[in-house]
């Protein structure tokens, strides 16, 4: 393999939440007063950490979301996950092909530790995920598209920023694996190529993403 580590984003990337989480935001955003429609929530918000979401009614509304906000979100987004939520289509088998080959990888995602792994969960994937091997927004600071993330949970896996690579699906992961000083492969599957054209390399399929992990 090409890299000493794989970095995942997990929304998007290994789960396939954001459909399902971006129509529950926008539809309780609308309810509160804050009209946003899907296609919004996909543009504003996907892949960033709540904070964000707080940040910009702020700014655009001069309001401020209420305190339970984001317990009343996740609780609905996490009944939602027992329902609906599945892997990406090809997760697996990538997860699989990197474990049989001994390749280092770990999850560093803009959702919480227990949205993670109430995903996981519910999909499966947490047979590939210890403890050590998750990575919240909620360790550091900053979320995406700070670097801080990223540079964290390659410290805390011991490999060297250049050395590792992510795995991202929105525009906000792959400016912040930039920062890191990290190659970034990015995930069309729902965000056109043109908005992560920062990537080092595009893929629409996760079978693609082994050729591209591989040394030619």
């Amino acid at each position: 393999m090409r890299y000493d580590l794989v970095i995942f984003d997990n929304d998007g990337v290994l789960v396939d939440s954001e459909p399902i989480s971006n129509r529950l935001l926008a539809g309780y955003l609308t309810e509160l007063g804050h009209p946003t429609s899907y296609e919004d929530s996909v543009r504003d918000y996907m892949g960033s950490a709540m904070h964000r979401v707080h940040d910009l009614v702020e700014e655009r509304t001069g309001q401020r979301l209420p305190d339970d906000f984001d317990d009343v979100f996740h609780g609905r987004v996490f009944a939602a996950f027992e329902r609906e939520l599945k892997p990406v289509a090809g997760a697996v088998e990538v997860l699989e092909t990197l474990a049989a080959d001994g390749v280092p990888y770990c999850v560093a995602s803009s959702g919480s530790h227990e949205r993670i792994r109430v995903g996981h969960r519910a999909t499966g994937l947490d047979r590939w995920f210890e403890d050590e091997r998750i990575f919240s927004s909620q360790d550091v600071g900053r979320g995406k598209p700070a670097p801080d993330l990223f540079l964290y949970a390659a410290e805390r896996m011991g490999v060297a920023p250049e050395r590792c690579v992510v795995v991202e699906d929105s525009p906000l992961g792959v400016q912040a694996a930039v920062a890191a000083g990290m190659d970034v492969y990015g995930f069309t599957s729902m965000t056109p190529a043109e908005k992560l054209a920062d990537a080092t390399r595009l893929f629409a399929r996760p079978a693609e993403l082994l050729g591209l992990l591989r040394k030619n």
